[in-house]
């Protein structure tokens, strides 16, 4: 893990074509801008971990349809 110090306007560049900058801080949290090209998704992590996690629930449902299916 990369960790980084950056002050209020400041920003990092990812794959040079994401920028994530600080628009805020208050009361220990930290407001930031997210500029990415618009095929990029961007998610919360938690957000992100449900989809995921939804995902393979679908995944497991659909292999237990297509067994019931096959042994009919």
């Amino acid at each position: 893990m990369l960790a980084l110090t950056r002050k209020i306007d400041e920003s990092i560049i990812i794959n040079g074509n994401i920028e994530i900058k600080i628009i805020g801080i208050h009361d220990g949290r930290v407001k930031l801008g997210i500029e990415a090209p618009k095929d990029q998704s961007i998610y919360r992590k938690e957000l992100y971990l449900q989809i995921e996690e939804s995902n393979k629930a679908s995944i497991s449902n659909k292999t237990v349809v297509e067994n019931l299916i096959k042994n009919m």
